[in-house]
């Protein structure tokens, strides 16, 4: 076992016991804490608890000393390997489908103003019903996924719609745990996107919409108020969202003894 793992897994281990001692947690809820963990492994619910309880804390902690733009958590539904669009950028979907006709155009530029041409934006997100296509029924594989390319400029747009808000599944233990603490099993309307260029830090974060539902209360602490946009309605009637993203350079690797 190597020091950090020895440090990380014991320092665990003793805040899980100055809990059991602080509260003094009976043998009835140890129990019941027990079988809740073998019902989140059965349900094949870990990635979901870890991507909406702890992965906020591993992002801010990582990245709170980060020039540039303000990331937040990647979450359970980056699918590697979306198309790569051309211009003029649309996400794909469906012929018919729902929501606010957007667009989302900005710049992307280093932490000296430079541009960044040939940035890649990778973007996705859900439908107007809070859906996302490969992991929940109604649309189709691909749907509103897609890469992005900036110009030389490092000008970048492309076309979508305002997604909808949504919440973590409401049939499995990662909700029991969220109900029984009295807490929103909600997500507000939001974009995402990994943007990277060069040997700079891709940046993760995701853009949220200002008008959405749950922007105080999303069950993955991941809203931050440098990321709300404010969609604005043009003479034909479509949104549109302007956001500069600063891209940081990276950060040296971590040593692990």
């Amino acid at each position: 076992m190597s020091d950090r793992a020895n440090l990380l897994i014991s320092d665990v281990l003793q805040k899980l016991h100055e809990v059991i001692v602080e509260h003094d947690v009976t043998y009835d809820e140890y129990q019941g804490v027990k079988q809740w963990l073998i019902d989140v492994g059965e349900a094949g619910e870990w990635p979901l608890f870890g991507d909406v309880y702890i992965e906020h804390w591993v992002e801010e902690q990582n990245f709170s000393d980060r020039a540039g733009s303000q990331g937040t958590i990647l979450g359970p539904f980056h699918l590697p390997g979306a198309p790569h669009l051309h211009a003029p950028f649309e996400l794909p979907h469906r012929l018919e489908e729902k929501g606010d006709p957007t667009l989302v155009t900005g710049r992307v530029l280093d932490t000296d103003g430079n541009p960044l041409a040939g940035a890649n934006l990778d973007v996705w997100q859900a439908d107007a019903d809070g859906r996302y296509s490969s992991f929940m029924p109604g649309p189709p594989d691909g749907n509103l996924r897609g890469q992005v390319t900036a110009d030389e400029n490092g000008h970048y747009e492309f076309r979508t719609v305002i997604p909808g808000p949504y919440t973590i599944p409401l049939d499995g233990p990662t909700h029991a745990m969220t109900a029984a603490a009295g807490w929103s099993p909600w997500r507000p309307a939001h974009i995402h996107l990994i943007i990277s260029a060069g040997n700079l830090e891709p940046l993760v974060t995701q853009l949220f919409i200002d008008t959405s539902d749950y922007l105080d209360s999303d069950v993955a602490s991941a809203v931050k108020a440098e990321l709300v946009v404010h969609p604005e309605r043009a003479e034909n009637g479509t949104l549109k969202i302007d956001y500069n993203f600063v891209l940081a350079p990276a950060k040296a690797p971590t040593a692990v003894s």
